[in-house]
């Protein structure tokens, strides 16, 4: 590939990018997910959720040849680090200490989300490595203090590493399928404890007089859609924050994405009570083909009106692993952090992310430390895959 003969963009916007070429491109890569949609990020922007008031500022960086969009990611300039799930406030009070800035910082990431998944959206291998170069160049000349390209795919943490950025490790908890015919199934694979643990928390929601009903898709009603967003602001409200993410966001998923979405519903009494959103994969392609994808479910929103014992575990955990067993899903991806999922059979998998620091000094003291608290994660992930909840052979 000729570099001279490639333009790069820099597109203020969601809004001015191409949708179909775009989710074309995301169609292309080895880890896909719905997050990265157009319409998903798009969404975002248009609902005021990730927006410069909230501290997002979008930037998209776009690399054409000619007419045809080789290669793109979406970069949000910051000016805190919330909403990230990659923690970073260290490095930020180290900045301050010695009277540097490092806000502005350049995130490449899916706001609010930390879901792994393509990050850097490219026809091949080299024209990723020239988006990198391209948005590191880009950060300099704008005097954007670092890059992070967070929860990245393999191919783009390759990438990362060819092009001398930095590593860094984290932990999430994943379920995987083992081609269970039903939830019983599923639970005679585990060892005693924990499946007696398990039929005991749903035995309590379930003697608390509480059920649970479906829904996916267009088939969510706005009724549906208007009492979940009332639990899940409420979760955020608990904890003194306002939530991340507007009502309008997910009247606009409603609207533009609705095959990506599964809504649980518990009832006592005939009145709902509370809620859990779960996303869903193997989404169609914006050209009509259905590129083969894992079917993959990913937890993500929940909230209650009434507390219940054990009616977390059901709504976001009991009910989606059921849903997962009798409609063929082979991963259900449970989100950041949480040793307690492992009682629910979500094993310990590492997540990765990508860094470049413009200051050489802070960047050596920053792979130093990452060095260390790499191999910290390591030590911990081997010791978590020791406390299997699974029967030991």
């Amino acid at each position: 590939m000729a570099e001279s003969a490639i333009i790069a963009r820099v597109l203020a916007t969601a809004l001015d990018v191409d949708a179909a070429a775009w989710n074309t491109l995301l169609a292309q890569q080895s880890h896909p997910t719905p997050f990265m949609r157009h319409e998903y990020l798009a969404a975002l922007e248009t609902s005021d959720s990730a927006t410069p008031r909230t501290g997002w500022a979008p930037r998209f960086m776009t690399l054409w040849e000619g007419d045809t969009l080789i290669a793109a990611c979406p970069l949000y300039l910051k000016n805190h680090s919330y909403g990230e799930y990659v923690f970073d406030w260290a490095w930020a009070s180290a900045y301050e200490q010695h009277g540097v800035p490092y806000y502005p910082k350049a995130v490449i990431a899916v706001p609010f989300t930390p879901v792994p998944g393509s990050r850097l959206l490219a026809r091949d291998d080299a024209a990723r490595a020239l988006l990198v170069r391209a948005v590191c160049q880009w950060c300099e000349d704008e005097n954007v203090s670092s890059v992070h390209i967070l929860f990245a795919s393999d191919d783009d943490v390759l990438t990362s590493a060819q092009q001398d950025l930095m590593l860094r490790h984290t932990v999430q908890f994943h379920w995987k399928n083992d081609q269970y015919s039903d939830f019983d199934h599923f639970l005679a694979s585990l060892a005693q404890d924990k499946r007696k643990k398990i039929r005991q928390e749903r035995r309590r929601v379930a003697d608390a007089g509480v059920s649970f009903r479906w829904s996916r898709g267009a088939d969510i009603s706005a009724a549906d859609w208007d009492f979940f967003y009332r639990c899940y602001e409420r979760t955020y409200l608990e904890h003194g924050n306002p939530p991340y993410l507007t009502r309008d966001f997910f009247a606009r998923m409603a609207a533009h994405m609705p095959e990506a979405w599964l809504l649980f519903v518990a009832e006592r009494g005939g009145q709902p009570i509370a809620s859990s959103l779960i996303a869903i994969s193997a989404l169609p392609s914006s050209t009509g083909s259905q590129k083969c994808q894992e079917f993959v479910a990913y937890g993500r929103y929940w909230g209650a009106l009434e507390r219940v014992d054990c009616l977390h575990f059901e709504a976001c955990y009991y009910q989606p692993l059921q849903w997962c067993i009798e409609h063929g899903v082979v991963r259900f991806e449970g989100g950041a952090q949480g040793e307690h999922k492992m009682a629910r059979a979500l094993l310990p998998v590492q997540a990765t992310s990508t860094h470049w620091l413009a200051h050489p000094a802070f960047a050596d003291a920053v792979d130093r430390f990452l060095q260390r608290e790499g191999a910290g994660v390591a030590e911990y992930l081997s010791e978590l895959h020791e406390r299997s909840p699974f029967k030991t052979a």
